[in-house]
């Protein structure tokens, strides 16, 4: 018999970790298939929502947050590339051909457009959130432009004239912001935050191993 699991995933579009967790627990869910199946939902958490539109310089911006010095940052960029490449997520560099992330941007109309996309049902919000990690992590392109939500919408099957509308008007900005501030409030600190069933925690970009051993005791104990 299948156990069904209801899974949020509360993540930031600029997020590194986000996109290795997500990536290890679709491996986990791969492995438990046919024993769980789970709902999945993308939850909005900003690590910077205080961001202007133009964004930051990575490097300056993680040194002034973190106080930690520019070598730190970039030991710190290489574990992440590193622990990419390990769950087959590439994470390019800015100063490789084709780009990468060099800045860091505010993303809080990418979780409108995420907000939406839940709503139309489907695969769909999933889709468009492994889209923008690529867009930001592997492209380089920045998720506050609205121009690269809309195409990247558009990839994803995503109906891009109710996109434009969307992004256009101020639509989902209370919804997304009250779920914001819910999962501040339930001591949500950090990302990604991993929530099965509505009560079981796992915080942090773990491996695919350990999201699966999760996965079986709380499948076991419902």
């Amino acid at each position: 018999m299948t156990t069904s699991i209801k899974i949020d995933f509360v993540s930031d579009v600029s997020c590194p970790w986000c996109a290795i967790g997500l990536k290890s627990l679709e491996q986990a869910l791969e492995r438990v298939a046919g024993d769980i199946s789970a709902e999945l939902h993308f939850q909005p958490f900003e690590l910077n929502p205080q961001m202007a539109p133009e964004g930051q310089e990575i490097t300056e911006h993680i040194t002034e947050k973190y106080g930690i010095t520019a070598e730190q940052a970039q030991a710190n960029r290489e574990n992440i590339r590193a622990r990419g490449e390990q769950v087959g997520f590439k994470f390019s560099m800015a100063d490789e051909p084709g780009g990468g992330r060099s800045r860091i941007y505010n993303t809080f109309d990418a979780h409108r457009l995420l907000h939406w996309a839940e709503l139309e049902g489907g695969e769909r919000q999933k889709a468009l959130k492994e889209a923008l990690f690529k867009a930001y992590f592997t492209d380089g392109q920045s998720p506050a432009s609205h121009e690269v939500l809309l195409r990247v919408a558009g990839e994803v099957g995503l109906d891009v004239e109710r996109a434009r509308e969307v992004l256009a008007s101020n639509a989902y900005a209370d919804e997304v912001r009250e779920r914001e501030q819910f999962y501040q409030s339930q001591g949500i600190r950090s990302v990604p935050a991993v929530i099965i069933n509505d009560k079981h925690l796992i915080s942090g970009g773990q491996p695919a191993e350990v999201f699966e051993q999760a996965l079986r005791q709380i499948a076991a104990a419902a």
